[in-house]
């Protein structure tokens, strides 16, 4: 079981150039159950910087599955921070996956507040802005995509590994896909090697498993949405 949030926190400071800027700050917070053998702070950290490379490509952003071009208000000055809240309670395998999932369903959920910038400031001074109270963009998530983890197991890879199954892995892949079939990220854990073989093939099946937890998880969010318009 787990809670995820995301929030957005204005942010004004030069360092709102893409090229420059991380504009998106992912916390996990994870509590594990008693019988898991690592803390939640390592695990935590361990989360959060695989969910960076899974999700917001290269420095630049570049291959990012997440869209940073919407955050930006007023290029190098004005711009929006997302932050992504997670808490982790209970788990039993295959937690990577089901925070991603977790990422996009709560991304599908998030307004972005229209704002004013005054068109009469000079490029050297900081903008007047005005955020509108009743004005939302809808956040575009058509291009985040989930992430699929293939645990080796023997000779053999597993989607969606229980615990137990895992405590018996020699390595896991996670990839991240999108509605497009394009691979967005990629991280391995694991120290038995894999031969680039089993690597692409790893990738065929996570192709083939993301099109399917897609499909069904924008089945999901279209559902909760329709059921949140009717109350």
């Amino acid at each position: 079981m787990l809670l995820l949030v995301s929030r957005l926190n204005l942010e004004s400071q030069a360092r709102c150039n893409l090229t420059k800027a991380r504009l998106l700050y992912l916390l996990i917070a994870a509590q594990l159950l008693p019988q898991c053998l690592r803390g939640g702070e390592d695990l935590s950290v361990e989360l959060s910087g695989t969910l960076q490379r899974c999700l917001l490509g290269g420095k630049n952003g570049a291959g990012a599955g997440i869209d940073l071009s919407s955050l930006v208000i007023v290029e190098g000055k004005v711009c929006w921070d997302l932050y992504i809240d997670g808490l982790v309670i209970s788990a039993d395998g295959n937690i990577l996956d089901a925070l991603g999932a977790a990422i996009k369903a709560a991304l599908s959920n998030t307004a972005i507040p229209r704002v004013n910038v005054a068109a009469d400031a000079s490029n050297d001074d900081q903008p007047e802005i005005d955020i509108s109270d009743e004005e939302f963009l809808q956040f575009d998530t058509s291009g985040v995509p989930v992430i699929v983890t293939l645990t080796k197991v023997g000779k053999h890879y597993i989607v969606d590994a229980t615990s137990e199954e895992e405590s018996q892995m020699s390595s896991a892949v996670s990839i991240s896909v999108d509605r497009q079939g394009h691979i967005c990220g990629m991280t391995k854990r694991g120290g038995v090697g894999l031969d680039p073989s089993v690597i692409l093939d790893m990738v065929s099946v996570a192709n083939f498993a993301s099109r399917q937890l897609m499909d069904k998880l924008d089945s999901e969010i279209s559902a909760a949405e329709a059921d949140e318009d009717e109350s």
